[in-house]
């Protein structure tokens, strides 16, 4: 554990300080674009935070590439080449579109190219499905399906990019429980080291995003922009794909390894990741049925996504933020807790999860819904525009 304690500190450090060196660059030579009609922002702000991310990023599997602990996550270089590639090839094509605006179908088309680099070269995918007691093994389905999920996972995160320190904080939850589900799992089936490239990725994630939150916090001085937001969901997806897709199916179907509960002990691999992104993969699914009913392409922009919805009822960017927050722990939480009650046989097995999810989801529910009652003054004051930066000389 020291070592991934390690990676997470000297992470969030560098990419702390990278940030801060991109911010001012940023704002020394005016790097960033006007308002569109759908930004919640009121004042020019740098989106090029997926840079120091990106950096932050290398920098954890550059040191990790010479302390003997991670020597086993490089036991096939052309993998950790393969998802390295891609993540840069997708920060590039999301500055592009952070500096100039690119075609939405130019930029699926880069998503579809990545995809294929870490699924095919990568070998990151699919590999073993659970299903009413089978195992569905991969073939040209399953680069298929493991393709479609990493550019789904990918524009969803995307998707919710709309609020100060949103992204960062969810996938921050996220993938800091989705460590600790790895980890677990790496001790449940008693492997010989708890180091693996799912765990090592998460933990690199969170810390990247703690890194970068100070600088996206409310008021944002930096976003991370569509080059951090699709670095983020490509690294989420390969983290996940890395641990469900290559479990060997007598272990997702062994009741010993993974409780008493047949059902959860095959789909808890499959649940907790999209548990993880449940809140990202809901606002995709609802934005790409509200503009395809429409006759508009799935990725044209608009002002009705979850968060834009939250601050119409009436809640401030912070606390709408942190309902987002409260909503990713919840559920992740929740799913983690049942894992962990069916393998350390907990009495009720993984009831309590199940309790922890309705209590939470209810306190959610409060006070998702407590501002459509009407707080009309607080609302006018949080939506006034912040007085205008002035840039660096």
């Amino acid at each position: 554990m020291k070592h991934y304690l390690f990676t997470l500190i000297l992470t969030g450090a560098v990419t702390f300080t990278l940030t801060w060196v991109v911010w001012r660059v940023s704002m020394r030579y005016k790097l960033y674009p006007g308002i569109r009609e759908r930004d919640v922002h009121k004042n020019p702000t740098p989106r090029l935070g997926g840079v120091a991310m990106f950096l932050g990023v290398l920098t954890a599997f550059a040191l990790s590439s010479v302390v003997p602990y991670f020597q086993i996550i490089w036991i096939k270089p052309t993998q950790i080449a393969a998802i390295l590639t891609a993540t840069l090839l997708i920060v590039v094509v999301g500055v592009a579109d952070d500096l100039w605006d690119l075609d939405w179908f130019l930029k699926l088309g880069a998503q579809f190219l990545v995809a294929g680099i870490v699924v095919g070269p990568g070998g990151v995918q699919i590999y073993y499905l659970p299903f009413e007691g089978m195992t569905y093994v991969s073939g040209w389905v399953s680069v298929t399906v493991s393709v479609l999920l990493i550019v789904v996972v990918m524009n969803a995160v995307n998707f919710i990019d709309g609020l100060d320190g949103l992204v960062a904080g969810v996938a921050l939850i996220a993938n800091g429980v989705f460590f600790a589900y790895t980890y677990m799992l790496t001790r449940d089936l008693e492997y010989t080291t708890y180091s693996n490239l799912a765990a090592f990725i998460a933990i690199v994630l969170v810390g990247v995003c703690i890194g970068f939150l100070p600088f996206n916090w409310n008021p944002a001085r930096l976003f991370m922009g569509d080059g951090g937001a699709l670095m983020v969901g490509l690294l989420m997806a390969v983290s996940a794909l890395l641990v469900t897709g290559s479990l060997p199916p007598q272990t997702l179907l062994d009741n010993d390894q993974f409780g008493r509960s047949q059902l959860l002990g095959a789909f808890i691999p499959v649940i907790l990741p999209a548990a993880v992104v449940m809140l990202p993969l809901l606002d995709f699914g609802m934005a790409v049925i509200r503009r395809m009913s429409k006759g508009k392409s799935p990725f044209s922009p608009d002002r009705k996504h979850l968060h834009h919805r939250m601050l119409d009822m009436g809640h401030s960017d912070r606390d709408a933020v942190l309902i987002f927050y409260a909503w990713t722990a919840v559920v992740s939480l929740s799913v983690l807790l049942m894992y962990i009650g069916t393998t350390a046989r907990w009495p009720g097995l993984y009831w309590p999860g199940v309790g922890f999810f309705l209590v939470g989801a209810a306190a959610c529910v409060v006070v998702t819904l407590l501002p459509s009652r009407g707080l009309p003054r607080r609302f006018a004051r949080d939506r006034t525009p912040a007085p205008e930066r002035k840039s660096i000389p």
